[in-house]
């Protein structure tokens, strides 16, 4: 029978395309997590499973659940039919804090540039997997740090850590260049700089990562682990939405 909702294989394919799912080991790709041949007219998002998910699936009558940490869920406590997916690491490095082309298009940015950092695998066989970046720089026009922060809340809700830069370094209101990244470490912060970068954006401030930080004078603004991912199930949402007519519904826990 035809249906003008998609069918749970029908959205993972869609996800394994969109995130790049090639680019991972076979362990790490995700994907239906627990398979359904329901229509899927409304998905649940959610980080991970919750107390009272059950009830949550029920009341908002859900076809589907996408989840990005998926390991604590029991599968007894969802209707059979209920279908599920994942995609961690994907998720983490394409639609959070890195090379995420949905971040780059927010207002008043440019489209990703040059990628910085890069990781690559190796699959099952030991052959090597494309390269895939794990961050990008971002050209923003030129404002004060002050205004630069009033966007990274508006954009995420917040953030946990902001350092303007010491001395002659850092974010001046000349300053343009982001770099986008989703690892906080020395090499890093030293090629983001190397680079023409005034400011390092991630997820979480990474202690080791303050020598070159000192050495090299660049900004940091680290969002918050739970912010992006936050940001992310919303980036997803919107890609779905964009695909198909379907509801997404969003389940937001409490910023820990």
């Amino acid at each position: 029978m035809n249906t003008p909702y998609p069918s749970l294989t029908e959205l993972n394919d869609f996800l394994r395309t969109e995130l790049s799912a090639d680019r991972y080991p076979n362990d790490e790709q995700g994907g239906v997590y627990s398979p359904s041949e329901r229509p899927i007219r409304r998905i649940g998002l959610a980080l991970e499973p919750f107390s009272g998910l059950a009830d949550w699936v029920d009341a908002q009558q859900l076809d589907a659940l996408w989840l990005h940490r998926p390991w604590q869920l029991n599968l007894d406590d969802l209707p059979s039919d209920v279908g599920v997916l994942s995609h961690h690491l994907p998720f983490d490095e394409t639609l959070t804090i890195g090379y995420n082309k949905q971040l780059a298009r927010e207002p008043g940015a440019a489209s990703p540039g040059k990628p910085l950092g890069f990781k690559r695998a190796t699959n099952e066989a030991g052959e090597l997997l494309p390269e895939r970046p794990i961050g990008m720089f971002i050209d923003v026009p030129p404002q004060e740090f002050d205004g630069l922060l009033e966007t990274m809340k508006k954009l995420f809700g917040g953030y946990d850590r902001a350092e303007a830069g010491p001395g002659l370094g850092g974010w001046r209101p000349t300053s343009n260049r982001i770099a986008v990244v989703g690892a906080m470490n020395d090499t890093l912060i030293r090629e983001a700089a190397d680079q023409g970068a005034d400011l390092f954006l991630t997820g979480a401030y990474r202690k080791p990562a303050q020598q070159a930080v000192d050495a090299t004078g660049i900004a940091v603004v680290a969002v918050g682990h739970q912010r992006v991912e936050e940001w992310g199930l919303q980036a997803l949402a919107e890609l779905l939405q964009k695909r198909w007519n379907i509801d997404c519904l969003i389940y937001r826990q409490p910023v820990r």
